[in-house]
């Protein structure tokens, strides 16, 4: 059963790139709002959607089926994009980013109007600025390897936060692992995949219901079976 609910959630080898595309572009956004609501201040959601797409375009033309699905692949790599564009932002400080959002909307009206991308010239005359003080505000917006940590630095800012794990924090979320994979063995197959394609792959209850071929009400019933198991061997 493991094996054929697998297989009915992966994409078939003979899956045009561009279906792929269409049919995933609604995790894209998904994904988008995730990272956004964590880090709403650094990025906007719009600027996460397009990078988004960028890479399940990419992800799709170089998708290979080995028996994997493509939705986890690709979540992959969208999340792994935006993270890495958040990591470049967070080297550029808080007016090169807003400089970058300005020159941005006057890109995008110019090739509008002009059915063109637009040159320097067009560009600075359409911020009002002269051509030194132009290209003062593109250098604004490119990542630096260093900069002032007085000019940088915020006891709210996340980028200063300290993430590291105490020593014992490390050690109690290592015995839990090893305590959840224990504990997950014992369940169903289908108690199991429910769950992973749940938590992990992040699928709602309808989308494993389609995968299963069951309904969401069952998938639902399953879920808080499997949970209620799960406490119980935790607990003891």
């Amino acid at each position: 059963m493991l094996i054929e609910a697998r297989n009915a959630y992966a994409t078939p080898q003979t899956v045009h790139p561009a279906q792929l595309v269409e049919a995933h572009s609604a995790l894209v956004r998904r994904i988008a709002w995730h990272v956004h609501s964590r880090m709403s201040s650094a990025i906007e959601v719009e600027d996460l959607i397009q990078i988004g797409l960028v890479a399940l375009v990419e992800a799709a033309q170089n998708f290979e089926d080995r028996g994997i699905a493509f939705a986890p692949y690709a979540a992959t790599r969208i999340r792994g994009n935006m993270v890495d564009a958040l990591r470049r932002d967070a080297r550029m400080g808080r007016a090169g980013m807003a400089n970058r959002r300005y020159l941005a909307g006057i890109r995008a009206r110019l090739e509008q109007e002009n059915m063109r991308p637009p040159n320097d010239a067009e560009m600075a005359e359409a911020a009002g600025l002269d051509p030194a003080a132009y290209h003062n505000m593109v250098a604004s917006t490119q990542p630096v390897g260093q900069e002032s940590i007085e000019d940088s630095y915020s006891d709210h800012d996340m980028w200063f936060a300290d993430m590291s794990e105490a020593a014992d924090t490390m050690l109690e979320k290592a015995q839990l692992r090893a305590a959840l994979v224990e504990n997950l063995s014992k369940l169903s197959e289908r108690e199991a995949l429910i769950l992973q394609l749940y938590f992990v792959e992040e699928l709602n209850l309808d989308e494993i219901g389609e995968t299963l071929g069951v309904g969401a009400a069952r998938v639902c019933q399953i879920k808080k079976a499997a949970l209620d198991k799960m406490k119980m061997m935790m607990a003891d």
